[in-house]
């Protein structure tokens, strides 16, 4: 039982546990993408499916995001890479899976490409052209001062920006990743494009394939919701096998 998780500036992160079978030491942890938390409904709805498939599940928000500690300006990828080390300090012993979303998808390739526990990765629309995405969805924008997506809650930081510029790009990582590696990604997502997934699975190895879902957006909305959760549920039943 994992009484609570905190990163490497002590701050506490909220998470949420499924469990699929009490007494296996395989768990799947989920990340989320930027401005989102544990608690999307197509977040939630995985860890539920992963769990009627027997198979533990644990999803938590990165610092400064939902109910975790922290501050929401302070959120930048390499910080995530390193609250999601907090969270695979807690599970030692396990065998872990991560699923990361959108920026959480990047966090995972990062993560993945440097720490051996995690034994294998999916990618959900997963953010591969930093500077892209930083340029294209909140160039207008003043850090600082402005908003990401004119929400009042997610105001748009220089650490951010800077974080995202200096990084540039995670094609060359995909050469890095080892692990069985499945990546998901609808073919109508706007805000971070189908391209970046095939960008980086030419990278790739033999161990990582593509799922292309015609018509989803970048949540997987509606009816695209649940063949996403039946093809990683399917997915990680074979790698757990």
């Amino acid at each position: 039982m994992i009484d609570e998780i905190r990163n490497a500036q002590g701050e506490k992160l909220e998470f949420t546990l499924h469990t699929g079978n009490a007494d296996s030491q395989k768990i799947v942890v989920i990340g989320h993408g930027v401005t989102g938390n544990k608690d999307r409904p197509f977040v939630v709805a995985l860890g539920e499916g992963l769990a009627a498939a027997g198979i533990n599940a644990l999803r938590f928000s990165f610092a400064g995001n939902g109910d975790s500690e922290g501050k929401f300006v302070d959120c930048t990828i390499t910080k995530e890479v390193s609250d999601l080390g907090a969270v695979l300090d807690s599970l030692a012993g396990k065998e872990i899976c991560f699923i990361g979303h959108s920026m959480g998808g990047a966090v995972g390739v990062i993560r993945t490409s440097e720490d051996d526990r995690i034994k294998q990765l999916v990618s959900l629309a997963g953010m591969v052209d930093t500077k892209k995405f930083a340029e294209t969805e909140f160039g207008e924008e003043e850090p600082d001062k402005g908003l990401m997506w004119e929400d009042e809650d997610c105001p748009l930081s220089s650490a951010y920006m800077n974080d995202l510029r200096g990084i540039g790009t995670l094609v060359e990582r995909g050469a890095d990743i080892k692990v069985p590696w499945l990546l998901i990604h609808g073919t109508e997502d706007d805000v971070v494009l189908f391209q970046d997934s095939t960008d980086i699975l030419a990278k790739a190895g033999d161990n990582a394939e593509l799922l292309e879902l015609s018509g989803a957006n970048h949540v997987f909305a509606g009816e695209h919701c649940q063949p996403m959760v039946d093809a990683v549920v399917d997915w990680v039943k074979k790698q757990f096998a």
